[in-house]
């Protein structure tokens, strides 16, 4: 009950922080500039914000964005910002689909455990992944931004993208730990083997081979001494 509450947990994490992460790439509120205080920028119209996809003007008559369309004179770290924050956004679909995929009340044709807790592990690493590139991307661009251009604060996008990457993160460890090891392995540690006379046994490991030889022999001379009583106490009765 334990395990499936945690791989619930953290599925849960990982889909939020991916909803977080798709939060921060379509917004364009990431950093905010000025060279003077807040409110000389608003007064004079210099207050702005940046996104990933464009420039805007803050003022309070005003909201005016331009695009960044100029893909070759863009700086390196908006490029490489835009190619990751896309990357987590991909990968966070197939990703909650192999977790989902993976939980218990969740059947397929020809599912088994094996099967159940590989695909659990590839969406965890996914989730890892996603998570890496959007703290890659989230920690770049401020630093950027602050070397070309006066930084004043960050936006509410950054934090999106910092919330989202940590949920996906802690959801897909969370994931990992969850399938690190064979659940099945201490119950079949802990199994007992019975066998039947005249019936078929499987095979098991040495030391439960052993425990079931000397069932086996025990109990056919256990058998074997009321026979003995049966044939003794006939004769008796015919003599």
């Amino acid at each position: 009950m334990a395990h499936m509450c945690r791989q619930i947990t953290g599925s849960a994490a990982s889909c939020a922080g991916w909803i977080g992460v798709i939060i921060a790439t379509a917004t364009n509120d990431w950093v905010r500039t000025c060279d003077y205080t807040v409110a000389t920028c608003v007064r004079m119209d210099e207050l702005g914000s940046r996104g990933l996809w464009a420039e805007c003007v803050i003022s309070p008559a005003l909201y005016h964005c331009v695009a960044l369309n100029q893909i070759l004179s863009l700086p390196a770290y908006v490029q490489t910002s835009r190619a990751l924050m896309i990357c987590a956004c991909l990968l966070g679909l197939p990703a909650l689909l192999l977790v989902l995929m993976s939980m218990p009340c969740v059947r397929l044709h020809n599912d088994t455990s094996a099967i159940k807790r590989r695909r659990s592990r590839v969406g965890g690493v996914l989730m890892i992944l996603m998570a890496l590139c959007g703290i890659v991307s989230t920690v770049w661009f401020p630093i950027g931004s602050h070397q070309n251009e006066g930084l004043m604060s960050f936006g509410f996008s950054l934090y999106a993208g910092w919330v989202g990457s940590a949920l996906c993160l802690l959801g897909g460890l969370m994931i990992l730990c969850c399938h690190g090891s064979d659940p099945g392995a201490q119950s079949r540690e802990n199994s007992f083997y019975y066998s039947r006379q005249g019936g078929t046994a499987m095979p098991l490991d040495p030391p439960a081979n052993h425990a079931k030889s000397f069932l086996v022999h025990f109990n056919a001379w256990y058998n074997s001494r009321y026979i003995c009583l049966d044939k003794y106490n006939d004769n008796k009765n015919s003599s």
